[in-house]
């Protein structure tokens, strides 16, 4: 059986989500934020995403973590490696409560999770999908160091999708 891991940073804990954090997300992806994301969704849409990231660490050993800010405790969104038939490719993803955004905790999260991947699950590649209009999440690819990958295919038509590799191969 495949679990999820604990990955400490920083100021972060990436954990495996708990109950307690599906208020959180779901007002994620029931807002106008998820609008980068196809959103916003149905609560009933929201469920099954929760619920889908929890299974994929079953399924494919990879999936969503909540971010937890090591000083509160609180939930602030979630760091995810997607897999299964809506994604062409293993894809590294990010959302966060909007009073979470500007602080680098996307950045945070999404490097410690990307590594972890790279190096315990032997991962040679992953992937972001980001809607073209979304410029916070293309600038922080970019920071990530990922570049665009033109001749990949998207998730949705009109995504731009960022390649991210390990840095020592």
């Amino acid at each position: 059986m495949k679990t999820a891991p604990i990955i400490r940073t920083e100021r972060l804990l990436l954990r495996e989500p708990i109950l307690a954090d599906w208020p959180s997300f779901a007002e994620v992806m029931t807002s106008d934020r998820a609008r980068h994301m196809g959103g916003p969704f149905s609560i009933e849409y929201a469920w099954g995403a929760f619920c889908h990231g929890i299974a994929l660490w079953q399924l494919f050993g990879v999936g969503n973590l909540s971010i937890e800010l090591r000083a509160t405790q609180q939930c602030i969104g979630q760091i995810e490696i997607n897999q299964g038939p809506r994604f062409p490719e293993p894809e590294l993803g990010w959302q966060l409560q909007s009073e979470a955004e500007g602080k680098g905790y996307a950045y945070e999260a999404a490097i410690a999770l990307r590594d972890w991947a790279f190096r315990e699950r032997k991962l040679d590649t992953l992937v972001s999908y980001i809607g073209r209009e979304n410029s916070r999440s293309i600038r922080l690819a970019e920071r990530l160091g990922a570049t665009l990958d033109a001749h990949a295919r998207p998730q949705d038509p009109g995504d731009l999708v960022y390649r991210h590799v390990p840095l020592h191969r």
